[in-house]
């Protein structure tokens, strides 16, 4: 395991984001492997102020008396004999397969309980987003150099920009974009107010584009990024014109 892998196996069990064979490994590396248990310690400080944030609520009534009634009830029926013996022959016909598990981290990225947490935890979406945003990057093989969040005035993620070390820069939207008949939407970015915010983008919807980036400086930390709605030949004056959508300032990946 890589030290990025660790450091995404350490978010997802510190989130509570892993299967019950994964806790399994997570506890035994907790125990075992002292880079690892460092990597927990990092994300349960980064994350703690959420945890001061959340409220405490109140549990659902008659929900301990549902899971103490689900421990008695007897365990549910093997599947029917067909389906064990074709089980046994795949098994036979490929023990390679079954030789080599699969690794904890691709169980994790098809996991739906893994996106369906994430989901769930919207007070703490942009963080939650820049950690799933990191582990897939992970297990593509592609981790960004820097990350950028845009949120809407309502502090809603609605788009992400990656930008990578050899220069490329993508934005990825996250939510659909109501983009009026002759309007685009036009996204810009600023690291110097006395240059002025630069375009470097301009789609009819929302669809993950690549940006031009190319003959910008480096993305650094704090970089600004937003869209804005403008004409659908772009802004007439090489500045942003119309309403701002969505923004957020660039940061290297958790």
């Amino acid at each position: 395991m890589t030290a990025d892998d660790r450091d995404a196996f350490a978010a997802a069990y510190v989130l509570g984001l892993l299967d019950p064979r994964d806790m399994q490994e997570a506890e035994r590396l907790l125990a075992e492997d002292p880079a690892y248990a460092a990597h927990v310690a990092d994300w349960r400080e980064r994350l703690s102020e959420l945890d001061r944030t959340a409220p405490s609520l109140p549990l659902p009534q008659g929900l301990w008396t549902r899971i103490e009634a689900g421990l008695d009830a007897p365990a549910t029926a093997q599947p029917a004999a067909g389906i064990r013996t074709e089980t046994v022959r795949a098994e036979a016909a490929w023990p390679e397969r079954k030789a080599q598990p699969e690794p904890a981290l691709s169980r994790l990225w098809r996991s739906l309980g893994f996106w369906r947490g994430i989901g769930l935890a919207a007070s703490a979406a942009a963080v939650l987003l820049s950690v799933a945003l990191s582990v897939a990057a992970v297990q593509l093989g592609r981790k960004p150099a820097m990350i950028a969040v845009l949120l809407t005035d309502s502090r809603e993620p609605a788009a992400v920009v990656h930008t990578f070390r050899d220069g490329r820069a993508e934005l990825v939207p996250l939510a659909p974009i109501d983009v009026p008949a002759g309007r685009a939407l036009e996204i810009w970015t600023l690291w110097d107010r006395a240059r002025g915010p630069v375009s470097i983008g301009l789609i009819d919807e929302a669809r993950t584009v690549r940006l031009n980036l190319d003959e910008l400086p480096r993305t650094d930390e704090g970089q600004l990024f937003e869209i804005t709605l403008e004409p659908s030949t772009g802004s007439p004056t090489g500045r942003p014109t119309g309403p701002i959508l969505m923004k957020g300032t660039a940061s290297a990946p958790l």
